[in-house]
């Protein structure tokens, strides 16, 4: 049966410029394939690479390398440029916008409702979700929302399964007792393998357990394809997938289950760039140590009421500028070792439905939420021990701890820290979670790990060993932006299937983080200096 296509009318330059190339293009198609000649004209127009390959393969024709071709698009680009469609991104636009509204009559000439207009009510919610004026505010409207009852919402299971945990760790020293256990035994199960492991499971459950569903949640209402669309043009600008939006997104609740949901993004190198950069956002197990040091050193500096203001301000500051980071160093990759340009990415909105929330609930919580606890407790378990043993053994009159604090004190101190801070970042691999109480433990000289629920208890203890607000602040970069958990760095090497990239995923965020905080440092003593 012969083709029939329907011709869309473009606008007045664009198919004068389709009238200049046509008859040249028509010359090189075999009869039989004649029809695509206005498409291909448009392929020309719009330059992409990985197309117009397959198209020449398949057609066995050669399109590109014709001088006269070549040569009529120089006039053509200079025409659209003329008209203000002189950008790819522009260009596409038209020819989108023209297609979905040819589209749009078609339909109209062929359906008839017999209930609610579903799609007239979706379009009318898209025009505030998806404009230009709305779209964004809206969109840091419910991803705040979602952090504020991820962290307010967790602090209750959290204190109830530590309290629990702590239940079961006497009862476990008893056991030990009763079977006359030597103390090191003792101690480096209990206090090192049992405490680290509960403490990642009582701090990185609840917040996840209420996440992912409310996460899930949205991406079953049908709101998710609207942040990736509200997102589309600035990661298009940053030459990655529109798609990594959902992936970044899936990193606030925890960077493994980021990695994993790039498996929706098709092209392999904007994959890798979603993978790469997935840990420049902060997961849940980072924002409890945000909160508590923007409380405590920066809060504090206002007090009452306005302190909660300030902190969660400054809070928001951050997580902006890691989506920042994660555009810029998007746009450097996509220029550098992942060379290319943007895919073609056409975002087909789908109708809002209701909820399942059985599916919902069974979905986020086996799917997302288990599967990434299972991982983290893997590893979770030996840190524990090899934290105690630093911790325990001692050379001479100092612990392991100290003498690997010591050596990295002159380092720490070009980022405006101190060697306990990178040495709690490193044994923190496992788990972000356990940053803080490594820290605490450390400046207490325990043998364990320190679980301070009172901010103004930690904030005494911290200023007692010199922080000010410049370590506050630099301690808040870093926690922002170093490399990801142990439990990240496997999904990596499990989606990559090679360990170099789980190696540059480990550099790239440290490498900013420790210039960004030796930057801080050196700017805050200038400033001293001149003051």
């Amino acid at each position: 049966m012969k083709p029939t296509p329907h011709h869309i009318i473009y606008p007045a330059v664009i198919e004068e410029c389709i009238a200049l190339l046509q008859p040249l293009v028509e010359e090189k198609l075999p009869k039989d394939k004649a029809y695509l000649t206005r498409w291909l004209c448009l392929k020309l127009m719009d330059g992409d690479e990985k197309i117009l390959t397959s198209i020449e393969k398949n057609l066995n024709v050669s399109l590109r390398e014709d001088s006269e071709i070549r040569l009529k698009l120089i006039q053509v680009k200079a025409k659209l440029s003329n008209q203000n469609i002189g950008g790819i991104d522009d260009f596409r636009e038209e020819i989108v916008t023209n297609i979905v509204v040819e589209a749009s009559k078609l339909t109209g000439t062929v359906r008839s409702l017999t209930r609610y207009h579903y799609r007239g009510r979706d379009e009318k919610i898209d025009r505030i979700l998806t404009s230009k004026k709305f779209g964004i505010p809206i969109m840091l409207l419910f991803i705040g929302a979602i952090f504020w009852l991820t962290i307010v919402g967790a602090n209750y299971p959290s204190q109830a399964l530590s309290y629990v945990f702590g239940m079961l760790k006497d009862r476990l020293l008893w056991v030990f007792a009763h079977f006359h256990a030597p103390e090191w035994l003792t101690s480096s199960l209990i206090e090192g393998v049992y405490t680290t492991l509960t403490w990642v499971i009582a701090v990185m459950l609840p917040p996840m357990a209420i996440f992912f569903p409310l996460f899930t949640l949205l991406e079953d209402l049908g709101y998710l394809p609207r942040i990736s669309f509200n997102l589309d043009n600035y990661f298009r600008k940053a030459c990655s997938s529109g798609k990594q939006a959902l992936t970044m997104c899936m990193g606030f609740g925890c960077n493994a289950a980021g990695v994993v949901g790039t498996r929706i993004i098709d092209s392999p190198r904007e994959k890798l760039i979603a993978i790469l950069t997935n840990s420049f956002v902060p997961c849940n197990g980072r924002f409890p140590f945000l909160i508590a040091v923007s409380t405590i050193f920066i809060g504090s500096l206002v007090g009452g009421f306005a302190s909660s203001l300030v902190s969660t301000f400054v809070v928001l500051l951050v997580v902006l500028l890691g989506v920042f980071l994660t555009l810029l160093v998007s746009k450097l990759l996509s220029k550098t070792i992942l060379k290319g340009v943007p895919s073609s990415f056409m975002l087909e909105l789908p109708p809002y439905r209701k909820p399942q929330i059985g599916k919902v609930l069974v979905r986020s919580i086996f799917d997302r939420t288990l599967f990434v606890l299972g991982r983290a407790a893997s590893v979770a378990a030996p840190a524990g021990l090899i934290i105690w043993l630093f911790a325990n053994i001692s050379v001479g009159d100092m612990s392991l701890l100290t003498y690997v604090a010591n050596f990295l004190n002159p380092f720490a101190r070009l980022m405006g820290l101190d060697g306990y801070i990178l040495t709690a970042f490193l044994l923190g691999l496992p788990a972000n979670e356990i940053v803080l109480p490594i820290i605490l433990m450390s400046y207490m000289q325990k043998g364990t790990l320190v679980n301070l629920e009172d901010t103004h208890e930690i904030g005494k203890i911290l200023v007692q060993n010199g922080w000010t607000l410049l370590t506050a602040i630099n301690v808040m970069l870093f926690t922002l932006l170093h490399f990801p958990c142990s439990t990240t760095l496997m999904t990596i090497k499990k989606e990559t299937g090679s360990w170099k990239w789980s190696i540059i995923a480990f550099l790239l965020p440290t490498v900013c983080g420790i210039v960004l905080c030796m930057m801080t440092t050196g700017i805050w003593n200038l400033v001293k200096l001149i003051i």
